[in-house]
């Protein structure tokens, strides 16, 4: 398997290097979300970076359980699936809700995350500026159901869920900052959206991580754009 130089991200404040190794491409897209956490969880890990060439060459791809990245190391345990690893450290972590009934909800924020990731991806690959244009006309439509959630939890001043972060504020604040790159304000309609951003954000561990190099060299969804 040949991987572009490998590289890591090791926070000041880790005191141990965890067996973390996440193989994706170039650019944030599937993987930036369990970076964030990672990150904000005062976690290291490895970066095995895999180019276009590689990935075409085609035994990586072969060798990967459903033919697609990202792939992802915890020690012995390997998996696929983006989701499925952050419900791994969701679980791990302590970030799946205080009790069945939050975990319930951590996952119907999740699913619904990954419903506007699959429209956003949709448009990137395939869409042109016409598409463009109807995708941010409806685009508000499709994230009310998060700004009703906030608005239901604490008057919209804590987490998505509950009052801890969960494995889904990390995939849902990954997906809004996508978004405020691809299409700046998208979010000035939805308020508590908006704060949601800027607080999360704003925690130490995750702010350095958000001004780090591998974060900001780190285009969106490689070379294309919205």
């Amino acid at each position: 398997m040949q991987l572009r130089g490998g590289s890591s991200f090791t926070p000041c404040f880790s005191l141990l290097v965890p067996p973390y190794t996440i193989v994706y491409f170039p650019t944030r897209g599937r993987c930036e979300a369990m970076r964030m956490l990672l990150a904000d969880q005062g976690q290291s890990w490895k970066e095995e970076v895999v180019t276009k060439e590689t990935w075409l060459q085609g035994p990586l791809k072969a060798s990967c359980l459903y033919g697609q990245l990202p792939k992802f190391q915890d020690g012995d345990l390997t998996l696929y699936q983006s989701n499925a690893i952050l419900r791994h450290l969701g679980r791990t972590f302590g970030l799946y809700g205080r009790h069945g009934r939050e975990a319930a909800l951590v996952d119907m924020v999740n699913d619904g995350v990954e419903d506007v990731r699959r429209r956003c991806s949709w448009l990137i690959h395939h869409g042109d500026e016409e598409g463009k244009a109807k995708y941010l006309q409806e685009l508000p439509g499709h994230l009310k159901p998060f700004e009703t959630l906030l608005t239901q939890n604490q008057g919209g001043q804590a987490f998505i869920v509950g009052d801890q972060i969960s494995f889904a504020d990390y995939n849902l604040l990954d997906l809004l900052l996508n978004h405020q790159v691809l299409a700046p304000g998208c979010l000035d309609s939805q308020p508590l959206l908006l704060a949601y951003v800027a607080r999360l954000s704003a925690r130490p561990k995750l702010k350095a991580y958000l001004a780090s190099p591998e974060h900001v060299n780190r285009p969106v969804h490689g070379a294309q754009k919205m």
